[in-house]
């Protein structure tokens, strides 16, 4: 049997501790996981981090139950990061469709913006790992006020996501200088902040940062907990301050193979996200980034993963299951395919139970052969028998 981490000397649940010191005391280098890591382990982890920086706060660390779990896989450096040869340094085109630095402008109508170089934990599947924790990612002041005056010239924008990093890891008083001069566009109308702070570092989340954030409706935040062990008293408290603010909050899941690539986790965790006012809003599939090609999972586990939510618990439970595509396309939906049969006269659908139902359209009114009334001729395209699913 694997020991399990020792919480109680890791982190002292009880302590009021500041969220700075809490960062200032995170684990960066292999040696202070010896008790944890054998010799050989701490050499190939040095190797990774030489590469990919790790940083994973106490409180964090402390989430650990045991040995090679679904967080010490989320945050332990794994030497399977330097032998990926299939993943893209930037897979997502952020860099092509960047028209300055640190903002991303690839959909119509909103933009990405970076303004924190920092987070409170380093994910070994980040999307952005090629630079996170590293020289490559170095945010000024300046930059950011770049990307907002790009914003401000740009009236069809009305919408902007501030990531990183993590937004949360700024001062308050440096995100409230942010946050106004995003507010003074008078065309932008929603702030959205993705943070993984409420799940990996709670104590960050204070009064003083809610009273500021809520000056700024409307403003939404997408959080990241991607599995049950990352609900804790902790966590709870954090995000109901940030509901209490009256800031909806969004969930953005990863599908991770041997973390949560299984139905019951992601029932679990959606309806324990749900009972602290945070919605599931998506369930990424892992992105093609180079490093973190053993946590990528095929197709059919995030379509199972859906169809044991989709109607065996609450539609608020089920997110939006998507591929940040490669190449810079954005986000596709990916669905179990409920369609039997499709016709002119009706759609045979398979319900969460593996039912099938018929849905009979009206009558078209015709004047002869397959033309409506104008004369016209009505296509009417002819799905296949699709193969089911498996249903749970």
């Amino acid at each position: 049997m694997i020991e399990p981490i020792k919480r109680d000397l890791v982190f002292d649940k009880t302590a009021d501790l500041n969220w700075k010191l809490l960062l200032k005391e995170s684990v960066t280098s292999p040696e202070q996981l010896r008790d944890y890591l054998s010799d050989e382990e701490i050499e190939e982890c040095k190797k990774v981090i030489e590469r990919y920086p790790m940083r994973i706060n106490p409180y964090y660390l402390s989430l650990i139950r045991y040995k090679g779990d679904p967080i010490w896989k989320q945050c332990i450096p794994d030497i399977n990061e330097l032998i990926d040869v299939e993943g893209l340094e930037d897979p997502l085109c952020e860099e092509r469709d960047s028209p300055c630095p640190g903002l991303t402008h690839r959909y119509p109508d909103r933009v990405l913006l970076l303004i924190s170089s920092q987070c409170g934990m380093y994910c070994r599947f980040c999307t952005r790992k090629r630079k996170v924790g590293t020289e490559k990612l170095r945010i000024s002041m300046s930059q950011i006020l770049k990307g907002i005056e790009y914003i401000a010239n740009h009236p069809e924008v009305r919408d902007v996501v501030l990531s990183g990093g993590d937004p949360f890891l700024l001062s308050d008083r440096k995100l409230e200088f942010i946050l106004t001069r995003l507010r003074a566009i008078p065309h932008l109308e929603i702030i959205r902040i993705g943070t993984r702070v409420p799940c990996t570092m709670p104590q960050r989340v204070t009064p003083e940062l809610c009273n500021m954030l809520k000056k700024f409706h409307p403003l939404f935040i997408n959080t990241h907990f991607n599995h049950p062990y990352e609900i804790t008293e902790e966590s709870r408290k954090a995000c109901a301050m940030l509901a209490d603010a009256g800031i909806p909050l969004g969930n953005q899941s990863v599908l991770l193979k041997g973390v949560n690539d299984n139905p019951a986790i992601f029932t679990e965790l959606n309806q324990a996200l749900l009972t602290m006012r945070v919605k599931p809003y998506y369930l990424f599939q892992a992105d093609y980034v180079q490093g973190s090609n053993h946590f990528r999972t095929p197709i059919e586990a995030g379509l199972e993963v859906i169809s044991a939510l989709r109607g065996h618990t609450s539609g608020l439970a089920v997110p939006h299951y998507v591929i940040d595509v490669p190449g810079g396309g954005g986000k596709i939906a990916l669905i179990p395919n409920p369609v039997v049969e499709l016709t002119d006269e009706h759609i045979l659908l398979s319900n969460y139970q593996g039912k099938t139902f018929e849905y009979k359209f009206p009558a078209k009114e015709q004047n002869g052969n397959g033309k409506n009334g104008n004369g016209t001729h009505i296509e009417t395209p002819l799905l296949e028998k699709s193969a089911k699913l498996p249903q749970s």
